[in-house]
């Protein structure tokens, strides 16, 4: 690997490799933007989550095989007036709806047919607020719903002058696709935007901050239409995958940048030739650099042993992108600093002979400082994420999708308008199926009915339907609390653990089945927790193993490791509680621990290697401290500017209109900085200085 890769550096660095490398990326993106289809065009709202094995989609598929039942979209139309909601303007919107022959509108509830006991169930208790269900067909894109939906809104506004919300699954559907596609020109400008500006006044150079940019530019449009083509090829991403993986591919690709030019400057203070002192620049970053990007490869392709959905969808595409990514970081990166040469550093050009680095910058005080008191800094570092870390036991977690959107989307509104006006729990009726070998007579249905409304939590059951041969029935079963809050999730998760002494008590022999939103989280939460533990196992071990060899050692993995992990838990701790205390965000979704994960471990330990790789060069040289105070000095300000602009980039999706995202990012936002400036800078250094020991004559070398 030494070899193949300083081959290819070498050759890169040379006058005649960089342009001939130059011409090959533009070719790449001139035939890909013009051949392949764009990612763009293959994007979802949502994928499936939940594997065909879990209970819930098991329960479901029963439940479908049962009973006849449509697979239409189905809408609810949410109403709110100044007074009462009359039973005469609903039939009147009805009657509206149908007349207009709205194209796509397959079913309404026929309002005027139904007997007056029938239509009480449509109004809330105090007659301001009623609903009418409604069904879309099947298989419709989303702009033909959002015309669907449109036309409705103006037969209403015809009709009456209530107020309109339209949620449900149709609802939800095109206000999701309405968010994201106004979110990713937000998010593109912004991420550009933020890195641009950071990188020049950090930099305090124009080409600084354009070359690192325009490699992302690159990386990304060829990314976007590999993906393009994985896409027409049967792979689905959902749009939040997309928008994670533009902020990860634009902050590694600078991450990367600044590690190559950082190096890069301080070579052409040794070497007057821009080309020799590429070549000696990637000999010393290019290995890091690439093993760098390696980890990070590691860590998504981890995510193809998860079992939920949205993780094992991060795999392929994250993978993409970290394969192009670390291509580019040895070929492109290289080339197009080497073409700009001094230039790139304009207008504080690097001269021959200019000391590497300031005796007197604040990171060679640090590395001073870590290496003359190692304890002291070890010890306050540890307390303080060891406080930061307490937090994680009292994180509270949010199962409903809803409330990770703005509030004022329409569909959110329409869900809590209902979920204020009628009861929480029949927001989403669990539906429970027994299935017998034998007939279910009328006295088992009533005594089943019975013991299912002595569990916890349950307010009301009733019958559904049953098959023609009576040896299954289906119940609709509703609680008495919110359907997605964790009281109602452990409730049913209690129901289902005893199912056996349901059956047994109901005195019937057969087997029970719970399908529905709440069943479905209930799962969601218990395959996420079994992919937390998966994917943190996996992931620390071939993290481990490839620091091994990086590193050629046992002993180092294990502070780099260690350090990464304590970071990780005392980011999450002191980010939610950052949370509540700015942004009275009192519960999180539960993916923000294993997002969290994965990108504080992948791209904390390119900082780790960078360290630790210029400490084991200087080693060769210097004894343990001042090899600690050299690798300190050199690389403390590439490391702590890119973690900078690395967390300002994921900070970005703070700008998203989603809960989740926008508590991801500020999460990693603080991880990074923890990492930056107080791992990487102060404990790790530490670590070292107390636990690698000198060679006899190390010391020497210095004094």
């Amino acid at each position: 690997m030494y070899k193949i890769l300083h081959a290819i550096t070498d050759y890169v660095s040379t006058r005649k490799g960089s342009w001939l490398v130059l011409g090959i990326w533009v070719i790449a993106v001139v035939v890909l933007t013009m051949a392949a289809p764009s990612a763009r065009d293959y994007q979802l709202s949502g994928i499936d989550t939940l594997p065909e094995e879990a209970s819930s989609v098991i329960a479901s598929e029963k439940v479908t095989s049962h009973f006849e039942s449509s697979d239409s979209l189905p809408a609810i139309l949410v109403f709110e007036g100044d007074s009462e909601v009359s039973l005469d303007s609903l039939i009147k919107i009805v009657e509206g709806l149908t007349a207009e022959e709205i194209a796509g509108l397959e079913e309404i509830v026929p309002l005027g047919k139904l007997p007056p006991q029938a239509t009480e169930g449509f109004f809330s208790e105090d007659q301001t607020t009623a609903i009418i269900p409604v069904n879309l067909e099947s298989g419709l894109e989303t702009e033909e719903i959002k015309s669907i939906l449109e036309e409705i809104y103006n037969v209403v506004e015809e009709n009456t002058d209530f107020i309109l919300h339209i949620t449900g699954p149709a609802g939800i559907a095109v206000d999701t696709t309405d968010l994201f596609l106004r979110a990713d020109l937000v998010l593109i400008f912004a991420t550009v935007g933020i890195i641009l500006v950071l990188l020049v006044v950090i930099y305090r150079s124009p080409l600084i901050a354009l070359i690192p940019l325009l490699a992302a530019v690159f990386v990304y449009q060829v990314v976007m239409q590999i993906l393009g083509i994985l896409g027409s090829s049967g792979l689905d991403f959902s749009t939040q995958t997309v928008s994670i993986m533009t902020i990860l591919l634009f902050a590694a690709v600078i991450d990367y940048s600044l590690f190559v030019f950082s190096r890069y400057k301080e070579e052409l203070k040794v070497y007057q030739d821009k080309h020799e002192a590429m070549k000696v620049a990637m000999r010393g970053t290019g290995l890091p650099v690439f093993y760098s990007g390696g980890t990070v490869l590691v860590a998504m392709l981890i995510l193809i042993f998860a079992q939920l959905g949205d993780y094992k969808n991060f795999a392929p595409i994250f993978g993409t992108a970290l394969a192009v990514i670390m291509l580019s970081s040895v070929t492109l990166v290289p080339a197009l600093f080497t073409l700009f040469g001094r230039k790139s550093f304009w207008p504080i050009i690097p001269k021959v002979g200019e000391n590497r680095v300031k005796s007197n910058s604040f990171w060679s005080r640090v590395g001073r400082f870590v290496t003359t008191k190692p304890i002291i800094a070890v010890v306050s570092i540890g307390v303080f994420l060891i406080i930061s870390s307490i937090n994680v036991q009292n994180i509270q977690y949010e199962f409903n999708l809803l409330k990770s959107f703005p509030e004022d989307m329409p569909s959110r509104v329409g869900y809590e308008v209902l979920e204020d006006k009628f009861n929480a729990g029949d927001l989403a009726p669990t539906t429970v199926l027994f299935e017998s070998d034998s007939e279910i007579t009328e006295d088992n249905q009533a005594e089943l009915m019975d013991v299912l409304m002595d569990q916890p939590l349950v307010n009301n059951v009733r019958i559904d339907g049953m098959t023609e041969d009576r040896k299954a029935i289906s119940y609709s079963m509703t609680f008495e609390i919110n359907p997605y809050d964790t009281e109602t999730l452990d409730a049913l998760e209690s129901i289902q653990d005893n199912k056996g002494d349901i059956i047994e008590d109901s005195n019937v022999d057969g087997e029970l089945y719970f399908a529905g939103e709440t069943a479905s989280s209930v799962d969601d939460r218990s395959y996420n927790n079994r992919d937390l533990i998966v994917i943190v196992i996996l992931e620390t071990i071939l993290i481990f193993i490839m620091l091994i060899f990086l590193t050629k050692s046992v002993k180092m993995p294990i502070y780099m490791m260690g350090t990464i992990l304590v970071s990780f838990i005392a980011a999450l701790g002191l980010g939610t509680f950052l949370m509540i205390l700015f942004f009275d965000i009192e519960t999180v979704s539960n993916r923000v621990p294993v997002y969290a994960f994965i990108f504080l471990v992948a791209l904390g330990i390119d900082y780790n290697i960078i360290l630790v790789s210029r400490f084991q060069e200087e080693r060769k040289h210097h004894s343990v401290k001042k090899a600690v105070e050299i690798a300190v000095a050199h690389t403390g300000g590439v490391i702590s500017s890119a973690g900078i602009i690395l967390a300002s980039t994921f900070a970005v999706l703070m700008t998203q209109p989603v809960q989740l995202l926008f508590v991801f990012g500020f999460i990693v936002a603080v991880g990074i900085l923890i990492d930056t400036f107080l791992v990487r800078g102060v404990l790790l250094p530490g670590l070292l200085v107390l636990f690698e020991k000198d060679k006899q004559g190390d010391r020497l070398k210095d004094e």
